[in-house]
């Protein structure tokens, strides 16, 4: 039995040092996100393709 790995978490370097951002964690088939300041208070987990449309629109300037 193989031991779960627990997810890399990243921060956007567009956050810079400011402490009111997201991380996430890509998975193979999801994304997780968690605030920065909350770590341990609740993880939102999409699949991937929601994740890429919502970055793609905020790229875009459409959100």
């Amino acid at each position: 039995m193989q031991a779960q790995q627990q997810p890399r978490w990243r921060t956007s370097s567009h956050s810079g040092s400011q402490s009111d951002c997201v991380e996430v964690a890509c998975e193979p088939d999801v994304v997780s996100i968690r605030d920065t300041k909350n770590r341990d208070g609740g993880t939102l987990v999409v699949d991937r393709a929601a994740f890429g449309a919502f970055v793609k629109a905020v790229k875009t300037e459409r959100l």
